[in-house]
């Protein structure tokens, strides 16, 4: 069993940075394939970005080029660096541990609201 808890959302401008952490505790980080989807109001929850245990990453076409996901496993934590920040990337944005077989999510955390507006 792992638990999620995710930080680092917030209030920020058009063209701003915020950076989301999750922190993970319970047995066998390391092992997960780790991930980042969103939810905006009234639409449906969608992939972010995603993150191997050795470090690939995979990102959604429309945060490309400006979302960074990284993970320290010492430290049992998935980050989100966010650049470039626009009002349609306002949303719930959630961690989640994944099947290390298959890629189904297994884990998710609660969230944490991100807003981009001036």
């Amino acid at each position: 069993q792992v638990q999620l808890a995710e930080s680092g959302g917030g209030l920020v401008q058009p063209g701003g940075s915020l950076r989301l952490s999750c922190a993970a505790s319970g047995r066998g980080f390391s092992m997960y394939p780790m991930g980042w989807h969103r939810q905006a109001p009234g639409k449906q929850r969608e992939m972010v970005a995603t993150i191997t245990w050795g470090g690939s990453t995979n990102y959604a076409d429309s945060v490309k080029g400006r979302f960074t996901i990284s993970r320290d496993n010492a430290k049992s934590t998935v980050y989100l660096q966010m650049d470039s920040l626009k009002p349609d990337d306002t949303a719930v944005y959630f961690c989640h541990a994944d099947s290390p077989v298959g890629g189904t999510a297994l884990f998710w955390g609660q969230g944490t609201q991100v807003t981009v507006s001036s």
